[in-house]
């Protein structure tokens, strides 16, 4: 037995049994941990490979595999490991050295270790164009049986990856897929109400090219096959010309001399027909006719799943597109840019999503987040959860309250789904930045100098699990701090951009060895394409896209670039802030001797009498009128006006009285009235926050 984390000792190669050569079998072995690969010499002889060509890793197999073809090889594969699968088997088109087409059979079994992780793969290679029958009388006659069996055989199974219409056509496009039932022409239509809609047509070319659209009660082959649910077979040139004369004129310039249109029926009903031309003369033997009804009732339960799935993607993506932003507002003092890119895998449709949120006085909300699952169900609990938390946030809860409200949220839907996010509240004046991030990727910032980093954000759990501590005091979501200088850009981004398909075993893809986390892989080269890419966001959003297409990612995309704008904010114009503490005298003296020296260094010493009194009626209002603690803040704006604002944990908004001359209070707001440019009362979320703003000479313009 192994040691823990060993693989079990295997002689390499694996020694195959030698009848398997007497039967024109190959064999392989494939190490999945160091990505070698050994081929014996039936095995080379079976892919007209030379020892000297062959590089010893899969790899090396790409000249003698048809284009297309190893990338549905490596999702069989993928997906028996993903399984848990022992064995796999399937048959690819290959290509001889002269450029002939072929087929080839593969079978595997897989080698696990101990622990259920897959190690290596040993199996056979054989040609399917040359299996061991009959010989003598006959043969040549059960050769022919053969292969349109095998071709039948071959094609259902190749159609039962096809995940589009177009997967289908192209399949059936390709001459080396269905040349060796020897048909010059094929041909494919799709019902389409009353009509017959022509999608594919390989090679010569005989249906009435002039109209793509033909109705189903004229008299043409392929609209008898579908109006009767029966084939049509043609076995001469006479017959065309007699059954359809319509169609003879397309007819007669061709070397065709028979054909078979079959329809193509799906649960009772007919989607469509399928039509295959032929050089040859003479009617198609019981074997023959049985054999092509079979294909055409695998190519119509492809072309029906087809159907069925664009259908569903359509109604997905549809419904994902509606419940994203229809537009990214403009915010003063930053440059912000979106992607979102439907997967390239699959085709399927996820909960990816991004939100811009507008909160006023210079501050900006950014958030990026991701739906567990890629149904129409994740993209329906994506619009739900982008609204809720773009609600508490615009409510006025801090970023962490906000996440953790929209984690409750999620629970509450009892969806079995999770989701995770980033959210960062940016105010541009100053450059602080409060990041939140529950189960997401951490984000990545590019300075004005052209270094890149990832910024290393406290996380929580993702949205929707459980909290760790539901008896605990804080929310599970801490803030993290940092800030964002003029010209830095703040990139926030959901998985599909990081991953990178074929690292490792595990995925089915790891042809090449690599055993690195392919997350890492993916974020080294993100990092490499943000710090040499574009200073502008839009065009740098660009080049990312286009390194998602170059790798080919399986999963959505979704993408968040924020570059602060303008220029550093001048010595002493940061923020100040201050808690105010109930019963604690000294809080509101020190507040007010840290307002009149900010005031007196912001240019307004001239207004500093004003701006401590308005400041001191409203830390008054906040200590008399409410029971909680308070904070009191003072910065300096965009439109360069001083700005005062005092939070209270109390939800009673305060209104403005006009007091008569003995009374003893009442007075507060009006004198900030009086004293203030303007004024005003913001909910923030269990709370509110008051303001009072003053303009500064020489700063807002005056």
């Amino acid at each position: 037995m192994a040691e823990r984390g060993e693989s079990p000792r295997v002689d390499w190669p694996a020694q195959p049994d030698t009848s398997l050569a007497l039967n024109r079998m190959g064999t392989f072995d494939w190490d999945l941990d160091s990505g070698r690969m050994f081929l014996d010499s039936t095995a080379l002889e079976v892919l007209d490979l030379r020892p000297e060509e062959f590089s010893g890793t899969p790899a090396g197999l790409g000249a003698r595999v048809a284009p297309g073809e190893q990338a549905r090889l490596d999702a069989k594969v993928a997906q028996a490991f993903k399984d848990g699968r022992s064995h796999y088997g399937a048959y690819f088109r290959s290509r001889r050295r002269d450029g002939s087409p072929g087929w080839t059979h593969v079978q595997g079994r897989i080698l696990r270790d101990p622990h259920g992780r897959p190690y290596r793969v040993i199996g056979i290679l054989r040609d399917a164009a040359h299996d061991p029958g009959e010989s003598g009388a006959g043969g040549e006659q059960a050769e022919g049986r053969r292969r349109m069996t095998g071709v039948v055989e071959r094609t259902t199974a190749i159609l039962a990856h096809a995940r589009t219409v177009n997967d289908v056509t192209d399949i059936l496009k390709d001459p080396e897929a269905l040349g060796h039932l020897g048909a010059v022409s094929v041909m494919l239509g799709i019902v389409d109400g009353g009509r017959i809609h022509l999608v594919a047509e390989g090679q010569l070319g005989s249906y009435v090219p002039e109209i793509e659209y033909t109705r189903i009660d004229a008299q043409l082959p392929m609209s008898e096959a579908v109006r009767n649910m029966q084939p049509v077979f043609l076995a001469s040139r006479e017959e065309f010309q007699r059954r359809y004369p319509q169609l003879w004129p397309y007819i007669e310039p061709l070397s065709v001399r028979s054909g078979v249109y079959l329809p193509l029926i799906a649960q009772g009903r007919t989607i469509g027909a399928l039509g295959l031309l032929y050089t040859r003369d003479g009617d198609f033997t019981a074997e023959e006719r049985n054999l092509l009804v079979a294909l055409g009732s695998g190519i119509a339960q492809s072309l029906q799943r087809a159907i069925l799935f664009e259908q569903e993607h359509d109604l997905a993506e549809g419904l994902q597109r509606a419940m994203l932003p229809r537009r990214i507002p403009e915010v003063a003092g930053a440059r912000i840019a979106v992607r979102y890119r439907a997967a390239r895998v699959g085709r399927d449709i996820g909960g990816d999503w991004y939100d811009v949120i507008p909160l006023g006085e210079g501050r900006v909300g950014v958030m990026i987040g991701d739906v567990e699952g890629h149904d129409t169900d994740a993209a329906a609990v994506m619009g739900q959860l982008r609204i809720v938390l773009r609600a508490y946030i615009t409510e006025g809860h801090t970023p962490g309250t906000a996440m953790a409200r929209a984690s409750a949220f999620l629970r509450e839907l009892e969806t079995e789904r999770f989701a995770t996010c980033t959210y960062a509240d940016i105010d541009l004046t100053t450059g602080m930045a409060q990041l939140v991030r529950a189960g997401h990727l951490d984000p990545v910032v590019r300075r004005g100098d052209g270094s890149c980093h990832r910024l290393q954000v406290a996380g929580g759990l993702p949205l929707g699990l459980p909290p760790r501590d539901p008896h605990g005091t804080g929310n599970g979501y801490p803030v993290t701090s940092v800030e964002l200088h003029p010209g830095d850009t703040l990139l926030l981004c959901t998985d599909g951009l990081t991953e990178r398909p074929g690292a490792g075993a595990g995925t089915g893809a790891g042809v090449e060895g690599r055993t690195e986390d392919g997350d890492e892989i993916g974020m080294r080269e993100l990092m490499d394409a943000v710090r040499d890419g574009p200073v502008d966001v839009e065009e740098l959003a660009d080049v990312l896209c286009d390194l998602v297409g170059d790798a080919g990612g399986g999963d959505d995309m979704a993408l968040l670039l924020l570059r602060r704008r303008g220029t550093p904010t001048p010595r002493g114009g940061g923020p100040l802030r201050q808690r105010l503490l109930p019963g604690d005298p000294d809080a509101p003296a020190m507040a007010r001797h840290l307002i009149r020296a900010a005031a007196a260094a912001w240019g307004a010493w001239d207004q500093a009498d004003e701006i401590e009194l308005a400041a001191d009626e409203l830390m008054t209002n906040a200590l008399v009128h409410t029971d909680g603690v308070g904070h009191v803040s003072m910065r300096l704006t965009s439109e360069g006006r001083i700005r005062i604002e005092v939070e209270d944990t109390s939800s009673a908004l305060p209104r403005r009285r006009e007091a008569d001359d003995w009374a003893v209070s009442g007075r507060g707001l009006m004198l900030v009235d009086r004293l203030a440019d303007a004024w005003g009362v913001e909910p923030r979320g269990g709370g509110k926050c008051v303001w009072c703003e003053f303009a500064v000479p020489g700063r807002d313009g005056t």
